[in-house]
């Protein structure tokens, strides 16, 4: 995927052919240009390391079914509104206003209303108010006012949630569980509870924040079906040992890079 330079100033009209790309825009004088507010290390602080979700916006209309994901980590700021991702540096002024360096978007091939929603959310970022009360970020900018919530709020928990396989990862791809397979797992007491939609059993596993270490399994000894052996394989290797995890929103991913892994559902 490809990166190219951009400055989130507000957007003149720019060529998109075949795929969604973001251009350099005009700039004003530097003698027009107001002066650069001066950042406010403690305030940047109480954004870096969080991930927001929009769960509302007055003042304009967002696609629909479309949301906007803004991410703060060491200084860098990630914004995607259902299109592409930019990303660049951010401060945030002692006056409360988001300031954003030069930053770079990839350029991936969106439906139109989604490569405006793009457009739009380049020119809104920069100078929006900023405030943050709890796992709310709130953003206001020319009578526009966004909501967004911290995505860890919104996390389902590991423990004591039942997770539906939906997806084999294998050589950095991820396909489809085969039709009529249920396979599953539950977390609950340093225990894991398999269902590998066929065979069954449990294992020990003790979890930090960002991996889980599973003891031997013990599993029922059933023939299965291919479709069920494919998966319980696959399981059976992944959970096995060290394996680093990420839980966003419902969705559970075991698997480090380039390595076999499981996407899961999570209901409670």
């Amino acid at each position: 995927m490809r990166f190219r330079p951009v400055l989130l100033l507000p957007l003149a009209a720019a060529a998109l052919i075949g795929a969604c790309t973001a251009t350099a825009v005009g700039t004003t004088s530097p003698s027009a240009q107001a002066p650069t507010p001066q950042p406010s290390p403690s305030a940047s602080a109480s954004l870096d390391g969080h991930t927001y979700v929009s769960t509302g916006v007055t003042g304009h209309d967002l696609v629909a079914r479309s949301t906007v994901t803004l991410s703060f980590k060491a200084g860098q700021l990630s914004a995607n509104a259902g299109c592409n991702t930019m990303s660049g540096a951010y401060t945030l002024a002692a006056d409360g206003t988001l300031g954003l360096g030069q930053m770079a978007t990839t350029q991936m091939a969106c439906l139109g209303p989604l490569m405006d929603q793009d457009k739009w959310l380049a020119d809104f970022l920069p100078g929006a108010s900023v405030k943050v009360e709890g796992d709310t970020l709130t953003l206001t900018k020319d009578k526009v006012t966004m909501t967004l919530v911290d995505q860890k709020s919104t996390n389902l928990p590991l423990e004591n949630t039942t997770w539906g396989v939906t997806g084999l990862v294998a050589n950095s791809a991820v396909s489809t569980v085969p039709q009529g397979v249920k396979a599953s797992l539950v977390f609950s007491g340093g225990k894991v509870a398999v269902n590998t939609g066929c065979n069954t059993g449990s294992g020990p596993a003790t979890f930090t924040d960002t991996t889980i270490t599973f003891g031997a399994i013990a599993l029922s000894k059933m023939a299965c079906p291919a479709d069920a052996t494919q998966v319980e394989q696959l399981m059976v290797t992944v959970l096995s040992g060290t394996q680093p995890y990420t839980i966003t929103a419902d969705t559970l991913k075991i698997a480090g890079d380039g390595k076999p892994g499981l996407m899961l559902t999570g209901t409670k």
